[in-house]
C-alpha cells in the first residue's frame, strides 16, 4: 500500500475511533448510566475515571498536533477496561480490544 493510502487509512481510523468513543463515553458518564454500572458492584468512580478517560483521550485523538498522546491515553482507558471485566468474570471484551487494537495501530502509525 502507498504512504498516500496508508496515511488516509489512519485518518479514517482515527475519525472513526474518535467519534464512537466520544459519543459512547458522554453516554457512559451521564448520571442516567450509574443505574446500570451499579449492577456490577464497582465503586461509582471507576466509571467516571474510565468515561472521562475516554471522553479525554478521544477529544486528544481528534485534534492532529496530540493524536498520538490521545491514542495512547485511549490505550491505557481500553487495557484497565479489559482488565476490570476480566477480573470480574464479564469475558465479553471483542469490542475492546478491537478498540485497544485500533488506538495502537494508530499511535504506532502516525
Amino acid at each position: 500500500m502507498s504512504f498516500v493510502k496508508t496515511r488516509i487509512a489512519l485518518i479514517v481510523l482515527r475519525w472513526a475511533l474518535g467519534m464512537v468513543i466520544l459519543i459512547e463515553a458522554i453516554l457512559f458518564v451521564v448520571p442516567s448510566a450509574a443505574r446500570g454500572f451499579a449492577a456490577s458492584h464497582m465503586p461509582g468512580f471507576i466509571r467516571l475515571v474510565l468515561g472521562w478517560g475516554e471522553i479525554l483521550g478521544s477529544v486528544l485523538l481528534l485534534i492532529p498536533r496530540t493524536t498520538i498522546r490521545g491514542a495512547w491515553l485511549l490505550l491505557a482507558v481500553f487495557v484497565f477496561a479489559i482488565m476490570i471485566h476480566l477480573l470480574h468474570g464479564a469475558y465479553n471484551v471483542g469490542n475492546l480490544v478491537i478498540y485497544a487494537a485500533a488506538a495502537f495501530a494508530i499511535a504506532c502509525g502516525k
